[in-house]
């Protein structure tokens, strides 16, 4: 019987960027999407995470396990912090998408760079990278950015807009830094648009953060 991965979502952009991704990486593994972009809407006008947020979350977590998930992981990093919260209490693994990028991030530099289109993933990424600096006990420096206007751009369909604003702020933040970290998983398409290799890693959450959930499934993860 194949396992069953459920996704939580805010946004439509990741819902297809990870149908694609999991076909490709994760055949044999049953996806169940679960969006509700009112969550990110929300986040963003409140300027984070409120408790009505935390409650729906909260509980589209428990109807994906009641839907049979063996394990669930959130595609949103501005909401991340509120699966931390719930995962004692949660029976099957629960996972942030971000999390393994966050500690790669730490495995390959110093400087790290957190790049984000809204103000309410930035800081929580910022704070993951510090955790995950800690757990290493490794010393970090981190240099945020938060590229403006971009995500409005991607809201309003101008997906060409959207990654040449985030391209220019990436090119600029890529001689700062040892490593960049994508905050979002919906920014991990620019990386086709650069004009060449970066000269420092640039990391998004989609392919390591779906490894660890096939991990977490006891699944062979790609290569």
């Amino acid at each position: 019987m194949k396992k069953t991965l459920a996704l939580l979502h805010t946004t439509p952009v990741t819902v297809a960027s990870m149908k694609e991704l999991a076909a490709r990486l994760a055949p044999g593994v049953r996806l169940v999407n679960i969006l509700d972009d009112s969550l990110l809407a929300d986040a963003i006008a409140a300027g984070g995470v409120t408790e009505a947020v935390r409650g729906r979350l909260e509980s589209y977590v428990e109807q994906a396990v009641k839907a049979g998930a063996d394990a669930v992981m959130c595609c949103c990093s501005s909401v991340g912090e509120v699966i931390d919260a719930a995962r004692a209490r949660t029976p099957v693994p629960l996972l942030r998408i971000d999390r393994p990028m966050a500690r790669e991030a730490v495995r390959l530099g110093h400087r790290v760079g957190v790049m984000a289109t809204v103000k309410t993933t930035l800081e929580p990424t910022a704070r993951l990278v510090e955790a995950e600096a800690r757990a290493a006990g490794k010393a970090v420096e981190l240099r945020t950015v938060l590229v403006e206007g971009a995500f409005e751009a991607l809201q309003q369909g101008e997906g060409a807009e959207h990654d040449r604003r985030v391209v220019a702020a990436l090119e600029k933040l890529l001689g700062e830094v040892d490593v960049v970290v994508l905050a979002q998983a919906s920014m991990a398409r620019l990386l086709a648009n650069l004009a060449q290799p970066p000269r420092v890693p640039v990391l998004s959450s989609p392919a390591s953060g779906l490894g660890a959930a096939l991990e977490a499934l006891g699944q062979e993860v790609p290569r």
